[in-house]
């Protein structure tokens, strides 16, 4: 957990890549001004919006920065981030997507925090949800929060980050080649995380809760299940096998219980007592896990089986787009990429 206070005297540029972000970038840039520390700067790079981003940005007297072309190689949020950089001149960057909101004292616990690592730290954020269709991302979200926090993954080598918040020593980003050394790779906070890990800078993921929170898909169900989508069976490619063997026997377990406990209660089956207690059981443990993930209630956790049916079509939609159109669409954007290519960069780096 993130908590502490930071004694030191680091100018903070805080860069913040923004697509299509008028409705969001107000919640953050009022949080920003809310600092007991204040940052040095804030950076807005307008990632060729169509809305209103650009004088939204601008009402808060933050440093916008135009990109209207995207190079070949180059993904529009690692294009928007490095640019971000090169307009900055603080000795501590924070890079936070623009639906990221921040309570007053997240920035000191997160300059304490990397102050007392002694490299670069990242964020999962606390989860806020305002509309019903956002919970069904209990299972997908509760998953990728585990991927960052399981205990397999803080003990290896080569550790990613999170993409939402990550704070980083300016010199420390300049030594790894920035956001320019993975320009190509749509899961950037994951090879980011690797490339710092890999040069022998210490990586380390904190929850927010409390402090760091957003609200990830206000958009639509469209939207939500394009955001998973787009990085769910590349991302699994870059967890230890340990890892990914205990998320398939938990959602094994989960989708068993939760599909077959109502069918055998409602044919009077003697096996209903053991799925029923199992889908309780479930139900105990999400509710656990969600006090430090998300607004995500009570009516969600005990219907796990709709959000695990969400579950499922995320992984169906990003097995289709990786394996028959050979792209991954974000934000109005066809990202080429194959999930062999991934899997066999794991293969090279650990």
């Amino acid at each position: 957990m993130l908590r502490g206070t930071y004694s030191g005297s680091g100018k903070v540029s805080v860069i913040i890549p923004a697509r299509n972000e008028e409705k969001n970038l107000p919640h953050l840039l009022e949080s920003l001004k809310e600092q007991s520390y204040q940052p040095y700067e804030v950076i807005v790079v307008d990632d060729s919006s169509t809305d209103a981003t650009v004088e939204t940005a601008l009402r808060y007297d933050t440093k916008v920065i135009k990109n209207k072309n995207l190079p070949q190689g180059w993904t529009g949020k690692t294009w928007a981030v490095w640019n971000g950089y090169l307009n900055s001149t603080g000795d501590i960057l924070l890079f936070i997507d623009a639906d990221v909101r921040l309570r007053p004292g997240a920035m000191e616990a997160l300059l304490k925090a990397r102050e007392d690592t002694g490299g670069v730290i990242s964020v999962v954020p606390y989860h806020i949800m305002e509309r019903a269709y956002e919970q069904l991302s209990l299972v997908s979200y509760l998953l990728g929060v585990f991927a960052f926090i399981s205990p397999f993954e803080i003990n290896r080598n080569i550790k990613p980050l999170y993409g939402a918040c990550i704070m980083a020593e300016r010199a420390e980003y300049e030594r790894i080649g920035g956001h320019e050394s993975i320009r190509s790779e749509i899961l950037d906070d994951i090879n980011l995380g690797k490339r710092f890990s890999g040069s022998g800078i210490k990586v380390c993921n904190y929850i927010g809760n409390g402090l760091v929170a957003f609200r990830m898909y206000p958009y639509g169900l469209k939207n939500e299940l394009q955001g998973f989508s787009k990085g769910a069976l590349n991302a699994s490619c870059e967890l230890s096998p340990t890892t990914t063997a205990i998320i398939g026997i938990w959602v094994a377990g989960l989708a068993a219980a939760g599909f077959a406990a109502p069918a055998l209660t409602a044919s009077g089956s003697t096996m209903a007592v053991p799925f029923a207690l199992a889908y309780l059981g479930y139900v105990i443990q999400i509710l656990y896990f969600t006090r430090h993930t998300g607004t995500y209630g009570i009516i969600m956790p005990a219907l796990h089986f709709l959000p695990s049916l969400f579950f499922i079509c995320v992984l169906g939609s990003s097995f289709y787009q990786l394996h028959f159109v050979g792209a991954v669409t974000w934000k109005g954007r066809q990202v080429i990429i194959r999930i062999k290519d991934v899997c066999t960069k794991k293969g090279k780096t650990g």
